[in-house]
């Protein structure tokens, strides 16, 4: 056998030498092999220093590339997991949320359409969705709101006739103020941040009899049973912001005459507005309102031409605060301490547009 000791590193054994040599060991009588070479262990160990592990076996050459790759491959396989493991540390819900179906349920939820226009009150709830918790990023996940109309698109105006004495015209005047009114008094920034819903109170008529006293009350000296949150949307700008500029709306309005010289629009909408306090946490405060405006004709009643009367109203607000006397809606957010007493009355689904506005007090609702 040859040696590979020398410094310039010599030739192996020939063909015919590795030959016999098969065939001495096969007999028994072939030499015992070799130590290796100062040099060859000078390499060995200078391996073994560098690389922390054992050379290739001295003689068989190079261990073959598919044995050093599972080494490589548990390496990889171990940075993956540790990435794996600070995802779920950091955000855990993404993979639960793939384990779960939601992250398709939410893929599917963001593909589809608006829901066409509401013309009349729905029988039936809407159907449900995958719950799940609003972010800032998506305040409306998990609602049925999320197919909604945003904001003064969701309030529709119909087509005007003529009735009641008054020309289509006058109907259409009055079906705009109502849509007017609405958008002003659950709409508009100024009236959300709790500032005075001058452009709503300027719809209404000043002549209709004790109203616009009983609305100033409202504003100026408000309890829990006489609040502006009874016709108009406010918050606490100290407290509470809104998530986005996006509120979602949903519902109908008509004409139909009322006494004689009397048009009535009776408007029917829910309003979804996430707030937040900062943060992360976000909170959908659900506000459905059934008001009843008239216009009526100046001959026949006391009134002003073109202005707004207030025939009936009803509201229904949902995860908020129960029985707050300072004017505001409280957002009641989920890691919060309860505040105000605790709710006594049924469970309704705020979504539910099928249902009326009825009864008093604080109930719990079923969704968010």
């Amino acid at each position: 056998m040859g040696n590979n000791s020398n410094a310039g590193g010599g030739t192996g054994p020939s063909d015919e030498e590795w030959a016999r040599f098969q065939e001495e060991a096969a007999a028994g009588t072939a030499p015992a092999p070799r130590e290796p070479s100062a040099r060859a262990r000078m390499v060995t160990e200078r391996l073994r220093d560098t690389q922390g592990q054992e050379p290739p076996g001295w003689r068989t050459g190079p261990a073959p590339r598919e044995r050093r790759r599972p080494g490589r491959l548990k390496a990889v396989l171990a940075v993956v997991a540790i990435a794996g493991l600070a995802l779920i540390a950091v955000r855990p819900e993404l993979v639960i949320d793939r384990i779960t179906g939601k992250d398709e349920a939410r893929q599917e939820a963001r593909k589809a359409g608006p829901l066409p226009a509401e013309s009349v009150r729905p029988t039936a709830p809407p159907p449900p969705v995958a719950p799940d918790q609003p972010t800032v990023q998506e305040p409306f996940r998990g609602s049925p709101a999320l197919q909604w109309a945003d904001g003064a698109a969701g309030i529709e105006v119909p087509e005007a006739t003529a009735m009641g004495g008054m020309s289509k015209e006058q109907v259409a005047d009055a079906l705009q103020k109502a849509k007017q009114f609405l958008v002003a008094a659950n709409l508009d920034p100024a009236t959300l941040r709790g500032e005075r819903p001058a452009a709503a109170l300027a719809l209404l008529d000043p002549r209709q009899p004790e109203i616009p006293q009983r609305v100033e009350q409202y504003l100026t000296k408000p309890t829990e049973e006489d609040t502006p949150a009874l016709l108009f949307t406010r918050f606490d700008p100290a407290k509470v912001k809104p998530v986005g500029d996006v509120v979602k709306v949903r519902g109908s309005m008509r004409a139909e005459q009322g006494e004689p010289g009397e048009l009535r629009v009776v408007t029917d909408y829910t309003f979804v507005h996430p707030m937040t306090k900062g943060g992360t946490s976000v909170q959908r405060t659900i506000v459905r309102r059934q008001v009843t405006l008239s216009v009526l004709d100046p001959a026949r009643w006391q009134a002003t031409r073109g202005r707004l009367q207030l025939h009936a109203y009803l509201s229904e607000w949902s995860n908020v605060e129960c029985k707050a006397a300072d004017g505001f809606l409280h957002p009641d957010f989920p890691t919060d301490a309860p505040a105000g007493p605790a709710p006594t009355g049924a469970a309704v689904d705020p979504y539910d547009r099928s249902r009326g506005i009825e009864g008093e007090g604080c109930g719990t609702v079923t969704r968010s």
